[in-house]
């Protein structure tokens, strides 16, 4: 407490400095904190094996397929939809009837990618899904196809290798 007619004590002698340094200090914190909403608002990062379709809330699902590579987005506006573009297996098993008649269980293991330049026409009419709804119908309508050609014998033993 201070008394009427008491003078306050003085200040130390660097705080002059040390405010103005916590103020510069304040104000830099203020614009990195800035430059990491910018960054994290509108850019995007694509990375390896993958491509981002564009979804504009204007125009609809753009063209192009952005690579590898950071990229300038308009936020709100633009949506980034990342599509994997590896080739990937997957299993597709089905029970077929042969040519004599008798079921068969069997397997098909097919490596499947998107083509590139087709990735906004896949997105639009499959979803980023595709191939969940495009291959087991295909392969299982292939696996039919083909074991109906053959004998129930055929298909269940393995091939005879010759004897060197």
């Amino acid at each position: 407490q201070q008394l009427i007619g008491e003078v306050p004590p003085a200040s130390p002698p660097h705080a002059e400095a040390m405010d103005t340094f916590f103020l510069r200090m304040g104000r830099l914190g203020m614009g990195v904190a800035g430059a990491g909403v910018v960054a994290q608002n509108f850019l995007f990062s694509v990375d390896g094996g993958q491509r981002v379709v564009m979804f504009d809330r204007f125009r609809g699902v753009l063209p192009t397929a952005y690579g590898e590579g950071t990229y300038p987005i308009v936020p709100f506006v633009q949506t980034p939809i990342y599509m994997d573009i590896r080739s990937r297996a997957r299993e597709i098993k089905s029970v077929t009837g042969t040519k004599d008649l008798q079921m068969v269980n069997i397997m098909l293991r097919v490596l499947s990618r998107p083509e590139e330049d087709k990735l906004a026409t896949i997105y639009q009419r499959l979803g980023t899904n595709f191939d969940d709804r495009v291959l087991p119908s295909i392969g299982n309508e292939v696996l039919k196809a083909v074991v109906a050609k053959y004998k129930a014998e055929v298909c269940s033993t393995p091939p005879l290798l010759p004897l060197a």
